[in-house]
């Protein structure tokens, strides 16, 4: 797990040294255990890392006798098995990274099949004299790339972009629109206007600064029907959980699991604790005094059961404020996920003792965890998933954008595969979007703030996408995903066999933040310092998002939530403001 950037230039002449100087130095906190640079032929490549795996000769850029040389974001699971599927190739390290290298160099672009991890990487091939960027099918690391004054750049965070000064910021309208009603933006292309994401599983060739091949791995091969019954059902999944979750905890470093007391991360901690010698270091996190129902006498209770050693940290009003310009800093590519604050707490607890945390992101994806899936299998169900704005019609906008679910539109288009139902139509569409562009990209912002490794055992992808843990949930029948109102419902049948402490089917409150209540206790204050940003009066009449914090009402509370994150954010962001103070300094500046 590291930070990467990179600059190619268009006239192959050598890339400024001081560019790439600050692109690492921007994603520093990525990696503080070590940097390495190389340089060839027009190109420059940089790494910041965090070392977990070969801690002695895993450095970066690795580079092969020839002179192809990688650079790496992430882990590779299945790195002993591909370094077993190469007996007759001299490694220099013992890194989980290098297979990837060597893999390219004896089968081309096809190489990003045989691998098991999460990743983004830069592959230089001086005998082409071409750049590869790709990132893992699900998306769980990010790669960001720019074409600006001859130069084709790339890194890890949009920051490390800006970074160089070759790009102007600007913002991309439709983009803002989309983030203050889905809480994210969708497809390849950014906030900033000539700024692109690498899509989940996306790989790209370059030449010349110029983008020349496009390929695509994707994360799920169209789902088969199978008519396994339950019992074989669960004797796959612990099978498979089996395995994934080994695969996630090679590591050489400590490491531990965010454990919420919900299905997925208990799960993750009754199959940890089977695999483990020592006991397991688990992580909660709740809210005092908030009213808000609190998991972590569950969570408690569940690590006690199995041996854990257990940790746990509150989260109170005064967190909120504080941490706000922090989640606005770390979030370059915007979420307006409010998740973000305690998870930004809970990683920093955590890397106070291990550098890798297990979590549960993607079980509801893989295995049906939403309601809006029960919805979308009803027969009379025609509702698109998110077919209301945060904000549209309730009078803030200067005037109501039309197209704010422009690309959310496209990708529902493209989400459904021939054969496949309702449900995996609407659980593609979430993997497409929400998962890499919210959930996923909350967690590497707000764990590697930290130098804090985050490894999700259930988006295990195997080779070809037709095998691993992701695999086998998205595509078991229905009837093992939704049952009696519920989802999940081969996980909760396995968490009754190995873990029934946890009441797998009693009925869970989910995972909230009372962001409404702080906000209305500050709402005199916040009312006219958010009404007056230059951000929010580009787009909102004053007097009414004024009115709207003022009311301190619980009903406005999404909608003013997602105007203050975009306040904050775009004062640091756009205003380039410091980050340093509360919520209350930045929103002053």
């Amino acid at each position: 797990m590291c930070g990467i950037a990179g600059l190619m230039r268009a006239d192959g002449a050598a890339p400024d040294p001081a560019l790439l100087r600050a692109m690492l130095d921007a994603i520093a906190h990525r990696g503080p255990d070590g940097e390495g640079i190389y340089a060839a032929d027009g190109v420059a490549l940089g790494q910041r890392r965090l070392a977990i795996i070969d801690l002695q000769t895993g450095d970066q850029p690795i580079v092969a006798p020839d002179g192809t040389a990688l650079v790496a974001n992430g882990e590779i699971y299945n790195y002993r098995e591909l370094y077993a599927r190469l007996p007759d190739q001299a490694f220099a390290t013992k890194s989980d990274c290098e297979p990837p290298l060597h893999l390219y160099r004896k089968e081309g672009l096809g190489f990003t099949e045989h691998l098991r991890g999460m990743y983004a990487l830069a592959i230089y091939d001086p005998a082409s004299r071409q750049l590869l960027l790709t990132r893992d099918p699900f998306g769980i690391k990010p790669l960001y790339y720019a074409q600006a004054a001859g130069h084709l750049i790339f890194a890890s965070e949009i920051g490390a972009l800006f970074a160089t000064g070759l790009l102007q910021k600007q913002l991309r309208p439709e983009a803002r629109d989309e983030l203050l009603n889905l809480q994210f933006t969708t497809g390849a292309e950014t906030i900033f206007k000539g700024v692109y994401r690498l899509l989940p599983g996306e790989l790209l060739v370059c030449a010349k600064g110029e983008i020349i091949g496009h390929h695509r791995r994707a994360a799920l091969a169209p789902a088969v029907p199978d008519a396994m019954d339950e019992q074989a059902a669960l004797l796959r999944l612990n099978a498979e959980l089996a395995e994934a979750v080994d695969l996630h905890q090679r590591s050489d470093v400590p490491y531990g699991l965010f454990l919420s007391g919900g299905i997925d991360s208990s799960i993750l901690l009754a199959m940890m604790a089977r695999l483990n010698d020592r006991p397991v270091l688990s992580y909660s996190l709740g809210f005092p005094d908030s009213g808000l129902h609190d998991e972590r006498g569950l969570a408690e209770k569940l690590a006690r059961q199995v041996g854990a050693q257990h940790r746990s940290v509150d989260f109170v009003e005064a967190d909120f404020w504080s941490l706000l310009p922090v989640m606005a800093q770390a979030m370059d590519d915007p979420a307006a996920d409010y998740a973000c604050l305690p998870t930004l707490k809970l990683a920093q607890l955590a890397a106070s003792e291990v550098k890798v945390v297990l979590s549960g992101e993607g079980g509801d994806e893989i295995f049906a965890g939403y309601g809006r899936y029960r919805s979308a299998t009803r027969f009379f169900w025609r509702k698109p998933m998110r077919a209301k704005g945060t904000l549209i019609g309730q009078g803030l906008y200067r005037q109501d954008p039309a197209e704010w679910r422009a690309g959310f539109a496209q990708a529902e288009a493209m989400a459904a595969e021939p054969g496949e139902d309702r449900l995996q139509t609407a659980q593609r569409l979430d993997m497409a979007d929400w998962l890499p562009n919210d959930l996923l990209l909350k967690a590497d912002r707000c764990l590697m703030r930290h130098a804090l490794e985050g490894r999700t055992p259930f988006l295990d992808c195997g080779e070809a996408s037709r095998a691993g843990l992701s695999a086998f949930g998205f595509g078991l029948a229905d009837k093992l995903k939704l049952r009696h109102g519920q989802g999940k419902y081969l996980l909760r049948q396995w968490l009754a066999q190995h873990l029934p402490e946890a009441e797998p089917f009693s009925r869970k409150r989910g995972f909230t933040v009372p962001v409404g209540r702080w906000m209305a206790h500050r709402g005199g204050k916040l009312a006219p310092l958010v009404a007056a940003q230059p951000g929010v009066v580009e787009c909102f009449r004053p007097e009414a998002v004024q009115a709207l914090f003022a009311s301190g009402a619980e009903k406005h509370a999404a909608a003013a939530w997602s105007i203050l994150f975009y306040a904050l954010w775009h004062q640091h962001h756009v205003m380039g403001r410091s980050a340093e103070g509360d919520a209350f300094a930045l929103l002053a500046a």
